[in-house]
C-alpha cells in the first residue's frame, strides 16, 4: 500500500484525504463469527478461527468491506504467543498464526479490490479508470487482560504482581511479528489502563517499530478508562508517541462516546477514532452478552453526525455491531461528505 511509505505524522492525514475527510472502521468480528456458527467459547476467542476456520474470517472481512469499511482489523485481538503455547503450539506455529491473521485480511482486501476493479467504474475521476475505495489492514493487539480471558480486560485490574516491565515482556514479540506481517498499521485496542498504554508506547520506541499505530481505550462511565485512570492522561501517553497516528475509544456504549471524544480532543490534535459496541452488557463470568440491553442500528447511527461534529474522523463499531451497522455508518458519512460537512 502506497501509504506505508508516508511519514507517520502524515499517514492518517493522507489516508483521510483519500477517503474524503472521514473513514469507516469495520464492526464486531467475534460476534459476527458466532453469528455464522463459530463456537468461540475458548480462551483464544476469535483467534480460535485462525486454526479452525480461516475462510470464515475472510468472509467476515469481505462482508465489512462490501458494507463500506475503509479499515479492517485482523483476527489477532486475542492471538498471543502465550495463548497459543497453552494450546500446545510451538512459538514458531504461534508466530505463523499471528502473520496469518494479517494475511487473511490482506486476502480479503485483494478480493474486494479485484471485484471493485471489475465491477465499479463509476467512482473514478475520469469515469474510465476504476478507483477502488482506499482500504487499510490494521493488525489488532488486545490487552493483557484479553489473554487472561477472565474479564479483567473490562476492569483493567491486573493485580500488584503485574508491572510495566511484565506487560512489555508479554507484548514484545507479538508486536514485533505483527509489525513485520504486512499490515498497514497496528491497532492497540480496548486498552483498559494507563500502565498498558505506557507499555505499548515504550515498546514502539524501544523496538523502533516502523509502521504506524493507533491507541484505542475503553470506558464504562464516559469519564475514565475502565480501570478508573483518566482518559485524558491515557490519551496524552498516546499523543506523546511519534508513531501513534490516531487516538480513540472502542468497546464502549454509544451513550458515552460524545463526552469521551471531547476529552480526547482536549489533549491531542491527532485524528480521533471511535468504534463503540452496541451498548449491550457483557457478563464476564458467564462469558455471554446480556440480551436486549443495547441499541438498534438506527439508534446507533443517529449519533454519527454528533460524533463527527465533535471531532471523530474514523468511525466504526465493536462487539455486537454488524455489517448492517457499518453500512449505515458509511451511508451517514457519505451524506455528510456530499453536504460538505465532513
Amino acid at each position: 500500500m502506497v501509504l506505508r511509505t508516508v511519514d507517520a505524522s502524515t499517514f492518517m492525514t493522507s489516508f483521510l484525504r483519500q477517503c474524503g475527510g472521514s473513514a469507516v472502521i469495520d464492526g464486531g468480528l467475534a460476534t459476527e463469527l458466532e453469528r455464522h456458527g463459530a463456537d468461540l467459547n475458548d480462551p483464544l476467542w476469535s483467534a480460535k478461527c485462525l486454526i479452525s476456520s480461516p475462510r470464515l474470517i475472510r468472509r467476515v472481512h469481505l462482508d465489512y468491506l462490501e458494507a463500506g469499511a475503509n479499515i479492517i482489523i485482523s483476527a489477532s485481538y486475542q492471538a498471543t504467543l502465550q495463548g497459543f503455547e497453552a494450546k500446545g503450539l510451538s512459538k514458531e506455529e504461534g508466530e505463523t498464526l499471528l502473520k496469518k491473521s494479517v494475511q487473511i485480511a490482506c486476502e480479503a482486501r485483494d478480493i474486494y479490490n479485484e471485484r471493485a476493479t471489475k465491477g465499479s467504474w463509476d467512482n473514478s475521476a475520469d469515469g474510465i479508470t476504476p478507483n477502488p475505495r482506499p482500504v487499510l489492514v490494521a493488525a489488532s493487539v488486545g490487552s493483557y487482560g484479553a489473554y487472561l480471558a477472565d474479564g479483567s480486560e473490562y476492569s483493567g485490574i491486573y493485580g500488584d504482581n503485574i508491572t510495566l516491565e511484565t506487560l512489555k515482556d508479554f507484548h514484545r514479540r507479538r508486536v514485533q511479528v505483527l509489525a513485520d506481517s504486512g499490515a498497514d498499521l497496528i491497532a492497540f485496542e480496548t486498552i483498559p489502563n494507563k500502565m498498558e498504554a505506557k507499555a505499548y508506547a515504550e515498546l514502539l520506541e524501544e523496538e523502533a517499530i516502523k509502521i504506524p499505530a493507533w491507541f484505542s481505550f475503553s470506558s464504562k462511565d464516559g469519564i475514565n478508562v475502565v480501570s478508573g485512570d483518566s482518559i485524558e492522561e491515557c490519551a496524552l501517553i498516546a499523543d506523546s508517541c511519534e508513531t501513534v497516528i490516531g487516538v480513540g475509544i472502542n468497546c464502549t456504549p454509544p451513550r458515552y462516546i460524545l463526552g469521551l471524544i471531547k476529552s480526547v480532543r482536549r489533549v491531542t490534535t491527532k485524528p480521533v477514532l471511535i468504534y463503540p459496541n452496541s451498548g449491550e452488557t457483557y457478563d464476564a463470568e458467564r462469558k455471554e452478552w446480556v440480551p436486549s440491553t443495547g441499541v438498534t442500528d438506527v439508534d446507533f447511527v443517529s449519533h454519527v453526525e454528533k460524533w463527527q461534529e465533535a471531532g471523530a474522523s474514523l468511525i466504526g463499531g465493536c462487539c455486537r455491531t454488524t455489517p448492517n451497522t457499518i453500512r449505515a455508518i458509511s451511508k451517514a458519512l457519505s451524506i455528510s461528505k456530499s453536504d460538505g460537512s465532513a
